[in-house]
C-alpha cells in the first residue's frame, strides 16, 4: 500500500495576492492529517518563500508536493532567469528584487536562507536563462 499523497500547484506570476496559496493548502492538508506541528510550520515557511521567489523573479512556476508518514518533499520549478550566483543568493539580506517589489514589503533577501533553515535538505538546480528547480525535504520529526 502506498502511503504517499501527491499534490501539484501552479504558482501564478506577478500576482502577490495569490502567492502563498499552495503553501497554505499544503499546511491545511498536513493539519487535517495530524502531522507534527513543527514540520507543518517549516513546510509552510519554506514553500511560501519559494512561491514568493517565483512570483518576484520568475513570472510564476509549478510546485509538486509529496507527503508521506516520514517526510514532505517539495519541488518548486520555474522557467525564470535562473540564479547566476547561488552562494550570493543564499546570503541573508542579499536581494535582486526590484524597488516596486520592495515597496510592497517583499524582497528583503531572506527567502533562500529561510528555505534552507526550514528544510532538512535543500538542493538547488539552476541554469541562467532557463530557470531554477528547488528540491526541499522536511522530515516528520526533526533530527536531534
Amino acid at each position: 500500500m502506498n502511503n504517499t499523497l501527491s499534490f501539484d500547484y501552479v504558482v501564478p506570476g506577478d500576482d502577490f495576492t495569490r502567492a502563498g496559496e499552495a503553501s497554505s493548502d499544503v499546511k491545511h492538508k498536513l493539519k487535517q492529517i495530524g502531522y507534527d506541528p513543527d514540520a507543518i510550520r517549516r513546510v509552510a515557511i519554506a514553500m511560501y518563500e519559494g512561491e514568493i521567489n517565483m512570483v518576484i523573479h520568475a513570472g510564476g512556476g509549478k510546485a509538486h508536493v509529496e507527503i508521506s508518514p516520514e517526510k514532505i518533499e517539495m519541488v518548486l520549478a520555474d522557467r525564470g532567469p535562473g540564479i547566476s550566483d547561488v552562494d550570493l543568493a543564499m546570503r541573508e539580506g542579499y536581494s535582486t528584487a526590484p524597488d516596486k517589489v520592495r515597496a510592497l514589503g517583499f524582497g528583503a533577501g531572506m527567502g533562500m536562507s529561510n528555505m534552507k533553515k526550514c528544510s532538512d535538505t535543500m538542493e538547488i538546480h539552476t541554469k541562467v536563462g532557463e530557470g531554477t528547480t528547488l528540491r526541499m525535504t522536511v522530515l516528520a520529526k526533526k533530527k536531534q
